[in-house]
């Protein structure tokens, strides 16, 4: 019983520890998340990919560097907006001891 009890102790340890560092250090793309919460449609999405297609296709030697700079930027901001969806971040440790604890309790 003790041992189910540090098992289960040191899994909600690891399960809630990989979440709070994940979301401390992504402050400023949490920040753009919640800015943007409305989900994109498949217009929206395909006219974005089209868009990315069109920039990368583009003859960029004869283009100044501020004319680079403003695509690059683009290209960052079509990024943020496409990839606006939640996610779950789970580590390799917790991953390593949710394995183990499936392996040792089944």
């Amino acid at each position: 019983m003790k041992k189910i009890n540090l098992f289960a102790l040191l899994m909600f340890i690891s399960l809630s520890v990989s979440p709070a560092f994940a979301s401390a250090s992504n402050s400023k793309s949490a920040a753009t998340t919640t800015e943007m919460e409305s989900k994109l449609t498949k217009e929206e999405a395909s006219s974005l990919t089209s868009r990315v297609e069109e920039i990368r296709d583009m003859d960029k030697s004869n283009l100044s560097a501020t004319e680079k700079s403003e695509l690059k930027s683009e290209l960052k901001e079509i990024k943020e907006t496409i990839k606006s969806d939640p996610y779950i971040y789970i580590g390799g440790s917790t991953l390593l001891i949710l394995i183990i604890l499936l392996i040792i309790l089944l």
